[in-house]
């Protein structure tokens, strides 16, 4: 056992500590005239064990920026051209401030106290400055009204008891249970009188009454909805047009599809466009764009003939262009479609599709006034930096003669560099893309090959076996390279950005396809890099990563030929898992029915690890957290009694406090720790 373990740090390595250390851009929120932005930035310091939040300021003409700490943090968001507000929650109680900003030099002065907000869990602001309008989410009773929340959390908590009662399912969600309330979007009047701001007293839930609840949990935020001058569109699987006063609420989508995101109010306000899936129950299917006429009454899908998936959609200023973060070989780009005309009935109408850029991860992409957007953009290389792409009204008047826009009449500019000092001196890979051929028909599977610094071909290194060129801070391929191994990634069938039917392929053949494309990607790199040392290697993965890590071990003919293995949050009995997930509908589909269910049964008994226990030798860490609903911690719990009682090599990782991510920062450090003295254990140097 390596007692005297310790990781490796350097000038040239990014160790687990310098990675969770660096800072965390999130994505830039421009202002309405489009020279500004702010970016809020969390920045973790082992010293004192906490995270301290700022607020960058920036200059879209310059990148020059001005940061404004946050030391008690909040929601930050712009009210007008040089008006930030700023939402703290602070001793029970949740104030609305503002931070005047000047450009001359670019600076801001002293915020100024606008009002309390009844409750203390407002969050997902939006404000609308021509309806002088602020929307945001906060957890309601079932009465609907935020002005009795605090005295009813009051008598709920001093109910004398911890007994949680449930008649359906849903009683627990990602790494919560439910309890008696529920999302709903509020709203309130702010608005200027006399050089001040003037919060109203009388809040609106404008989905009181409705049944209704957004952003949908666990992760909607702000994007779950938008707002116009009169109205608020949200999901909640259906798309619903509500007014700002809680009337007239009116269904958009036909009620028999899918998942629905990402609503956007197009600025000339006739349109409304959202993210649909076309199949209930089907989490992983392809997202099309779908617009609404408000005028004309009729629906439109405009990407039903695209076969890749966005993430997130916005309307042009213009509204005649909308933009996707898509996607697609493994990078987030951005890709321009231009907007039909609205057909005479429901309906679909294709458009042509353009890509803006080509690497990287694009998140929280915005237009701006002058044919520009700013957006935030992380590769493999580094976290966050904000970008801005220019010339877009060109791409646009292309678009919409019907041709496709050309990306190199654009220009992208880097305009911020918040880590680089924690950069300097570190040798990082950007990745080199491979393909092989893999199980998929007439379909080529992709990876990456990330190496250690100093990584030389034909010298020997130290193998641990849908990854994008995206930055992490959980899996982060380059913390694993500056270790000394060199990282293989592939994205085998099940992966996203390669087209629907890759993504389905994984659909009742969990233990088949994709482990063979795991396995025919390994013997690629085997061939390629017969450098590599065929008894030093190793596989980690998590989530169905975690799965096949159990499959692989419970099939040793197989022929990959690991020497340990690392499993996160991994499925270990899967008849089990569909019973116990708190996504009952993800099994069902996956697997091809309810457990009980013939196909699905005779699925789930054929590629269960479970089964495949008698044949376990090779040594493995089990990692799993205890509040991880979707993947319940029994699973890895068994495992690791499985190991033990054969006598397999074998630890246990648990992590009380953490769901199927581990976010707590002094939590990763032990988790990173823990795989690199598993990994430097069994294949690490004698």
């Amino acid at each position: 056992m390596a007692v005297d373990f310790t990781l490796n740090e350097g000038p040239n390595v990014l160790s687990p500590k310098d990675m969770l250390t660096l800072p965390r851009p999130d994505v830039p929120l421009p202002n309405d005239i489009g020279d500004l932005a702010i970016i809020p930035i969390s920045t973790y310091s082992f010293q004192d064990r906490k995270s301290h939040k700022s607020l960058s300021v920036i200059a879209l003409s310059d990148g020059h920026t001005y940061d404004i700490p946050l030391p008690d943090g909040g929601d930050a968001f712009w009210l007008d051209s040089r008006t930030i507000a700023h939402v703290v929650t602070k001793d029970d109680t949740q104030s609305l401030y503002t931070i005047p900003i000047s450009t001359s030099p670019l600076s801001s002065d002293l915020s100024s106290h606008v009002g309390f907000f009844p409750i203390t869990t407002a969050s997902a602001f939006r404000y609308s400055p021509s309806a002088q309008r602020l929307v945001f989410s906060a957890y309601v009773y079932p009465d609907g009204l935020v002005e009795t929340v605090k005295e009813q959390d009051t008598a709920y908590d001093n109910r004398g008891n911890s007994g949680l009662v449930y008649d359906e399912t849903f009683e627990r969600q990602w790494d919560t249970w439910v309890g008696p309330k529920s999302k709903a979007l509020i709203g309130v009047s702010l608005a200027k009188v006399n050089a001040k701001w003037i919060l109203g007293e009388t809040y609106v839930n404008v989905l009181k009454g409705t049944g209704l609840s957004s952003p949908v949990e666990p992760f909607g935020e702000a994007d779950d909805y938008d707002i116009s001058q009169t109205h608020a569109t949200h999901t909640r699987q259906n798309i619903y047009l509500v007014a700002h006063d809680g009337n007239d609420l009116r269904q958009l989508t036909s009620g028999i599809q899918g998942a629905t995101h990402s609503p956007v109010f197009s600025p000339s306000g006739d349109k409304v466009a959202w993210l649909e899936l076309a199949i209930d129950g089907h989490e992983s299917d392809r997202a099309r764009v779908v617009v609404y006429d408000l005028k004309k009454n009729v629906r439109f899908t405009i990407t039903e003939d695209w076969d890749r998936s966005p993430d997130s959609i916005i309307f042009s200023p213009s509204s005649a262009i909308i933009y996707a973060t898509t996607g697609d070989h493994a990078r987030n780009k951005i890709f321009a479609l231009a907007v039909p005309p609205t057909p005479p009935s429901n309906s679909t109408r294709a458009t042509l599709p353009t890509a803006l850029t080509s690497s990287g991860s694009v998140s929280g992409f915005t237009p701006i006034p002058g044919g520009r957007a700013t957006f935030a953009l992380s590769s493999l290389t580094s976290p966050n930096e904000v970008y801005e792409l220019s010339g877009l009204d060109a791409a646009e008047r292309d678009l919409l003669a019907g041709r496709k826009a050309d990306a190199e009449a654009t220009t992208l500019n880097r305009l911020t560099s918040f880590s680089s000092a924690g950069f300097q001196g570190k040798d990082l890979s950007p990745g080199k893309d491979f393909w092989f051929k893999g199980t998929a028909e007439g379909q080529d599977i992709h990876g990456f090959v990330i190496t250690p610094p100093g990584f030389k071909r034909g010298v020997n290194g130290k193998w641990p076996a849908a990854w994008f060129d995206q930055w992490s801070t959980r899996w982060n391929p380059n913390v694993v390279a500056s270790q000394g191994y060199v990282v293989v990634a592939i994205n085998p069938t099940g992966s996203t950005s390669f087209g629907q039917k890759l993504t389905d392929g994984i659909n009742k053949n969990w233990g088949g396809r994709p482990i063979q494309d795991l396995l025919m990607g390994w013997k690629y790199i085997l061939q390629e890099y017969p450098e590599i040392d065929q008894n030093r290697t190793a596989a980690a993965g998590a989530s169905y990563g975690g799965y096949a890590i159990n499959w692989i071990q419970g099939n040793p003919e197989l022929g990959f030929g690991f020497k340990a293995l690392v499993c996160h949050d991994g499925v270990f009995d899967t008849t089990y898992n569909s019973y116990a997930t708190d996504e009952l509908f993800f099994f069902n589909h996956e697997w091809g029915g309810r457990p009980w269910d013939p196909v699905a049964f005779e699925v789930a008994r054929k590629y269960s690890p479970v089964y495949t226990v008698a044949k376990w030798s090779t040594p493995q860490l089990t990692i799993h957290s205890s509040k991880d609903y979707r993947l319940p911690e029994g699973d890895g719990i068994a495992v690791f009694h499985a190991l033990q009682q054969l006598g397999v090599p074998s630890r246990l990782l648990i992590f009380p406090d953490e769901n199927h991510w581990v976010l707590n920062a002094g939590n990763s450090l032990k988790w990173h720790y823990e795989v690199f003295r598993w990994l430097d254990q069994f294949i690490g140097p004698s």
